[in-house]
């Protein structure tokens, strides 16, 4: 297995449910590990054997910018599982911190570990 890292992608978003929060979009960020079967790649060095982290990033990007989350819970459940729709994808850890959410911290963050479901 191996493993993927996408680091500090800085998104923007509706996340909260207290009243100064609402309607406005702030500052997420994203640390994910990906755990995935290779194909080769590692030995044949083609693209066509990898695993394209550009077009899932891209995917991860419209996803959260796009949404509306009342809690960072919702919001990383639902990158895990949009992951988890690629079936090379065996694993996934998403941690999203909100900056600035208590005044003397800062971030909060939430972190959650998905596996497929083997069936």
């Amino acid at each position: 297995m191996a493993v993927i890292f996408i680091r500090d992608l800085l998104l923007r978003t509706e996340v909260g449910f207290n009243p100064h929060e609402l309607g406005k979009k702030q500052d997420v960020l994203l640390n994910i590990a990906i755990h995935y079967g290779l194909r080769g790649e590692e030995i044949s060095d083609s693209p066509d054997d990898a695993l394209n982290y550009k077009t899932l990033c891209k995917g991860i990007v419209r996803l959260v910018e796009d949404g509306h989350f009342n809690l960072l819970e919702r919001l990383v459940n639902n990158v895990a599982d949009y992951l988890l729709l690629n079936e090379r994808i065996l694993k996934v850890e998403v941690t999203a911190d909100k900056p600035h959410a208590l005044r003397f911290a800062r971030s909060v963050a939430f972190s959650l570990e998905k596996k497929r479901e083997i069936v």
